[in-house]
């Protein structure tokens, strides 16, 4: 098998690192990226890399900045070699009803969630062309498919990433490089646990009642999807037996956008 070189951004924690880990598993180097304490980033980095067998690396960039996201592929080609897998996980979150919507969070979101990935597949793509091979995933969510209340840039960055996909899938679809959008439903991460945690306090309900009561109302499964399906799903989308899927939209949200 050939071993291949991924970027996963997003990926020290949650969603993004059980795709990292998952990518090395099925036989890849991985560039790891993320916010955290330094020192368990290196722990997780040295624990995928035991475990795999794989070269883990980590470069410490801000999403936020197009000039961040350059400079993590181009590190990840100098440790790694030539980039032939990118998952664009990277996300932020911030809730309030529009006319409260902070202009800040706006920017914040739309260049978190959305630019960030138009910057590194710009940065990936010629080469990916060049050699006639590429997968791109990008991670959005189950409100890039449906509408959600108070959640305006959040649904307006993930909606404009699937027609992201889109467009790249269709520009792409020649040169033996793919691009995918996964519409992850309610997943248990650190971000929603401290949701959850914040719903508690102010509810004055237990945990597990704000979980089933609210953030699982309309996921019919009545359970969080785990960050292991998502990168299951991820590991499929990347491998050859998927190099006929492209442009597509996969929700892996427990029939929340089947109603």
């Amino acid at each position: 098998m050939q071993v291949r070189n991924a970027i996963v951004t997003g990926s020290t924690s949650g969603i993004g690192l059980a795709i990292a880990h998952a990518l090395a598993v099925d036989g890849c180097n991985v560039m790891l990226n993320g916010f955290g304490d330094p020192v368990e980033i290196e722990k997780t980095r040295q624990a995928i890399a035991e475990a795999t067998g794989r070269t883990v690396t980590y470069f410490c960039a801000d999403m936020g900045r197009p000039a961040e996201v350059r400079a993590l592929v181009d590190a990840a080609k100098h440790t790694l070699g030539p980039i032939d897998i990118l998952v664009n996980n990277a996300g932020v979150q911030h809730v309030a009803p529009l006319a409260d919507f902070p202009d800040e969070k706006w920017d914040l979101l739309l260049a978190v969630n959305l630019s960030a990935a138009f910057h590194a597949i710009k940065a990936v793509i010629p080469a990916m062309s060049e050699r006639g091979f590429g997968r791109i995933v990008n991670i959005a969510s189950a409100l890039g498919l449906v509408g959600a209340p108070h959640k305006p840039a959040y649904v307006a960055s993930k909606h404009g990433l699937v027609g992201l996909t889109k467009s790249v899938a269709l520009e792409v679809a020649q040169r033996g490089v793919t691009c995918n959008v996964v519409c992850p439903g309610m997943v248990m991460t650190p971000i929603i646990e401290m949701q959850v945690a914040d719903q508690a306090r102010v509810t004055g309900l237990s945990p597990e009642d704000v979980v089933q009561g609210v953030f699982l109302e309309n996921q019919p499964i009545r359970r969080p999807v785990k960050p292991e399906e998502i990168a299951a799903a991820v590991v499929f989308l990347c491998s050859d037996a998927a190099a006929g899927v492209t442009g597509t939209s996969l929700a892996v949200d427990g029939g929340y956008t089947a109603r």
